[in-house]
């Protein structure tokens, strides 16, 4: 299955709406992928490069996305409650109005990330690089921020 939707986004099928809900996608290239309201409810994305994918209103929910490479990803209106996001790399990404609830974004980094009226309620965010990022009307209630980084420094720059 991995190999036909790399294959898919390589030759710039439109993935919009696609029901790949359970599929195995892990360490695919995906980079540009357009895969907006796509169901990928359980898919194993973990290690997989999404960097510049176009995914508003897509279902992640349960979804296993660690050490994932979503730079400058839209995931705008995304479903991505209870998804694991470990280490994921979200550096520059587009998550305004993206429900993130009960996720676990562990050491991931949110460098210049937009969260905007994100809902992260119970997220855990322990260890996460939030440098940047706007978190305007985002819902924390409950959020795990426990060694978070905050303040920029020559050690959080994702670009070093």
């Amino acid at each position: 299955m991995g190999e036909f939707v790399e294959l898919a986004v390589i030759e710039g099928f439109d993935l919009a709406e696609s029901d790949l809900a359970g599929a195995n996608l892990s360490r695919v290239r995906l980079v540009g992928a357009q895969m907006a309201l796509a169901d990928l409810t359980k898919a194993n994305l973990s290690g997989t490069d999404l960097t510049d994918a176009w995914l508003p209103g897509a279902k992640l929910t349960s979804a296993d996305l660690y050490g994932a490479i979503l730079r400058r990803a839209n995931l705008s209106g995304a479903d991505l409650s209870d998804a694991n996001l470990t280490k994921a790399d979200l550096a520059w990404s587009r998550l305004t109005m993206a429900d993130l609830s009960e996720s676990n974004l562990s050491k991931a980094n949110l460098f210049g990330a937009s969260l905007v009226g994100a809902n992260l309620f119970e997220c855990i965010l322990s260890g996460v690089n939030l440098v940047g990022a706007n978190l305007d009307d985002a819902s924390m209630v409950g959020t795990h921020l426990t060694g978070a980084c905050l303040t920029w420094n020559s050690e959080t720059d994702p670009e070093d």
